[in-house]
């Protein structure tokens, strides 16, 4: 039977140390290379093809292992990947499977957990454990509302005129009726209108309620984009 040929990428040694030690137990595994840095990891994997890498993700920097595997995976498709971190995170998990990997395991997991997920991920058996599978499903379902949501927040601004915009910003930032009236040279009153054609198109009773919203949509990366690529609203 030929073995199984991993790599262990780790920017500590005596983990990488740990880990080689421990799987090399196993009559048909052999380490064939260890590296300490994502870049490392890329330039090991394109010298030696491996079939499995145990890839960290927390090295150069804080996302590293992630970018590594995705390169590699690009690179070669039948390299299997396993992230072996610290990290438990739900969102660092996601943009993980995302980048290709097969598995994720924390580092406190028993030597036959990973060796089990070697034998595995080199079968082409991608096993999702349950607590696993409830943190995609969950990370799918929060970024299809944060979409839903955007798409809403992008309608509402469509309809605004570019007054309105400008007073819906200004309220964001904090300042009160009358300062905006000063700064916009118009009576408060006019401020006030505004305002009522504001929360109308957010079918909202008071603008606090309007700030929760966009509170919740990062409304300030919003205005950064529309500044950036310089959308026009309606007049």
């Amino acid at each position: 039977m030929s073995k199984i040929r991993i790599m262990v990428v780790d920017d500590m040694a005596d983990i990488r140390e740990y880990i080689r030690t421990a799987i090399e137990k196993e009559e048909n595994f052999e380490v064939v290379g260890e590296a300490d840095t994502g870049r490392k990891a890329i330039e090991m994997a394109r010298e030696l093809a491996p079939d499995v890498v145990l890839m960290d993700i927390l090295m150069e920097s804080p996302t590293a292992g992630i970018d590594a595997s995705k390169i590699i995976k690009e690179e070669f498709p039948n390299t299997r990947i396993i992230i072996l971190t610290i990290h438990e995170d739900d969102q660092l998990m996601f943009r993980a499977y995302c980048a290709g990997v097969m598995d994720y395991i924390l580092k406190t997991a028993s030597v036959k957990e990973i060796v089990d997920a070697i034998r595995n991920v080199h079968a082409n058996q991608m096993i999702l454990r349950p607590n696993v599978a409830t943190k995609i499903v969950s990370e799918f379902t929060r970024l299809r509302e944060q979409e839903v949501s955007l798409l809403f927040i992008y309608n509402i601004i469509s309809k605004l005129t570019n007054s309105e915009f400008d007073v819906l910003t200004l309220i964001y930032e904090g300042y009160k009726y009358r300062q905006i009236a000063d700064m916009r040279f118009v009576s408060q009153g006019t401020i006030k209108s505004q305002v009522n054609s504001i929360l109308h198109k957010f079918e909202q009773k008071n603008m606090k309620e309007v700030l929760v919203i966009l509170e919740k949509m990062n409304f300030k990366s919003i205005i950064k984009e529309l500044d950036r690529t310089g959308s026009e609203r309606t007049l």
